[in-house]
């Protein structure tokens, strides 16, 4: 089936307001859907968006390839690496807007609530999160799905002092601030970029806004066994961190939480 669709990116002078960074790994069914729906949810912003695909044998990078005829995309094929966090910042590294930004390539992640995250942005906050666990918000995935989530981020507020600025510390939605990561180091394990963003970034005001997180379309989750391991080690890497600065418990003020 091809992606090409009859939409013509616009001609805007200078960088980008938002560089939206979408890692991919066997998307190639789910892509020109969600690359159709941000590009209505952001009608009349400036914005690109770069693809970042680890060599997915679906073809994933040829849909991209052909949606940038089309649409204001790049992409980043990367060959012998497959872990979403490191892909995200190798999509940070290529991106020239004020504000970035991180979303799921499964529909998961609703593109519409982009422009409300985003003027929230403009309003003055450093990074703003879409959140399934603030009031308002909802998991629509498994229920297996939702007790290991729910699970994980618990454990995650519980023992990550940085991680109660939002109720939501693993969300894979989210935008921030190009100041908050430069010159940041982040070390970076399997899925869980914002963890790292909330821990060494150099964020201020934090806020959360509700979004409903929803079924996958098409494919397969690549939320494995081994992500899992992966980012429990991280978690408790960060946790033992913390420990030895002596903030394991204390307390953190979020502001804005939705």
């Amino acid at each position: 089936m091809s992606a090409r669709v009859t939409r013509a990116p616009p001609e805007r002078p200078g960088p980008p307001h938002l560089s939206l960074v979408i890692p991919t790994y066997n998307e190639a069914e789910n892509l020109p859907r969600l690359v159709e729906r941000v590009y209505n949810a952001l009608e009349g912003y400036s914005f690109e968006l770069i693809v970042v695909d680890d060599d997915s044998p679906d073809g994933t990078a040829a849909v991209a390839n052909e949606l940038s005829r089309d649409f204001p995309l790049k992409l980043v094929v990367r060959t012998g690496q497959r872990a979403l966090a490191t892909a995200v910042l190798a999509g940070f590294h290529r991106a020239t807007g004020r504000v970035l930004g991180v979303m799921d390539a499964d529909l998961q992640h609703p593109p519409e609530y982009l422009t409300q995250i985003l003027a929230a942005i403009d309003q003055g906050f450093d990074l703003v999160i879409a959140s399934r666990y603030s009031q308002g918000g909802a998991d629509q995935g498994s229920i297996v799905r939702r007790c290991m989530s729910k699970s994980a981020a618990l454990l995650t507020r519980t023992v990550v002092s940085p991680a109660r600025k939002t109720p939501d510390p693993l969300s894979g939605f989210f935008l921030l601030r190009r100041e908050v990561v430069d010159g940041v180091e982040l070390k970076l394990v399997g899925y869980k970029i914002l963890l790292e963003v909330l821990v060494r970034g150099k964020a201020r005001q934090v806020t959360s806004l509700p979004y409903a997180f929803e079924r996958r379309l098409a494919g397969n989750s690549k939320f494995n066994l081994n992500e899992q391991v992966r980012s429990l080690v991280h978690i408790l890497r960060l946790a033992f961190a913390g420990l030895r600065r002596g903030d394991l418990f204390s307390r953190v003020e979020r502001k804005g939480d939705g």
